[in-house]
């Protein structure tokens, strides 16, 4: 199965190619805008000159089965819509463009040509997240919060904090019919946001701080006498009059941890099944995205 990996920055190099080059039956093609990067890159894992490629046309020619972009976000939409009209299945990191209209148009064009598109959103793999579904969720409190980086509203929210929106999204135990947003912005910079989501029987809270003093993550869900919370998805304590707390295994890898590595095998597993993956949940992220940013700035 030859598969395309497009961008090689920190998040392809720490988090996607430890996996895809340790899967069995797996031929990876790299391709990024440097030359040097590429050629370090691969030869850290020791793949061939053939399955390198300096543009992305070499890449597409190559003949690959699937595709992950791991790209900056600016470059999303004109990468991924070649590689959907080139038929190729792909997985692109989230968001699909800092821009609704685009993440519209690529997400329709994948569905009229019947070619897969997974948005990584890789929390809703991470084991300690993804089991809070069996958890009473009354109330959803969900924290990611920075050091120093006060930054634009648009690449703030559409980067960083719709982590936190895809996973309220996720756990919401039914419709939402009431959403409110509330900000601090200063000289352009938005240095916090706070998302509430609400419906019957249930309230979700998320909230990014950057300017925290602290980088963290943590979500927690209540109800019924009991609550989980789960700390920068390693540590799991679950209460229920005491405390029980359950940390990330020495030997599991972070990848697992973090879910990449489940959402990697999902979305390899429905290409392998001729079963084309949707974006269109995905893109009601980007919607839920897009309603903040238009929030904060007449806040701000």
């Amino acid at each position: 199965m030859k598969v395309g990996v497009i961008g090689l920055g920190d998040i392809a190099r720490k988090a996607y190619l430890p996996v895809l080059t340790t899967l069995a039956g797996l031929e990876p093609h790299l391709h990024t805008r440097s030359r040097e990067t590429l050629d370090r890159v691969a030869d850290s894992y020791r793949i061939p000159a053939a399955q390198r490629h300096a543009g992305l046309e070499d890449l597409v020619g190559a003949g690959l089965d699937a595709a992950f972009v791991h790209a900056p976000t600016a470059d999303h939409p004109g990468i991924v819509t070649r590689l959907l009209e080139a038929g190729i299945p792909t997985y692109v990191d989230k968001p699909i463009s800092y821009h609704l209209a685009d993440a519209r148009r690529i997400t329709d064009l994948a569905a009229g040509r019947g070619v897969g598109l997974a948005v990584g959103f890789n929390r809703r793999f991470a084991p300690g997240y993804a089991q809070c579904l069996e958890h009473p969720r009354e109330l959803i409190l969900m924290q990611k919060h920075r050091v120093g980086l006060p930054e634009d509203a648009r690449r703030m929210v559409y980067d960083d904090f719709i982590h936190v929106v895809d996973t309220l999204r996720f756990l919401v135990p039914g419709p939402v019919d009431r959403i409110d947003v509330h900000a601090r912005a200063e000289a352009g910079l938005l240095h916090h946001v706070v998302l509430q989501l609400a419906g019957d029987g249930f309230t979700a809270i998320g909230a990014m701080n950057r300017l925290s003093g602290s980088a963290e993550e943590i979500l927690e869900v209540s109800g019924q006498d009991s609550k989980r919370e789960v700390r920068n998805l390693a540590e799991v304590i679950d209460h229920k009059g005491q405390p029980s707390v359950r940390r990330r295994g020495d030997w599991v890898p972070v990848a697992r941890q973090r879910g990449i590595e489940q959402a990697v095998t999902a979305f390899l597993d429905a290409v392998r099944a001729g079963r084309p993956q949707t974006a269109e949940d995905a893109l009601r992220t980007h919607e839920l995205c897009e309603r903040i940013v238009t929030s904060v700035m007449r806040q701000s």
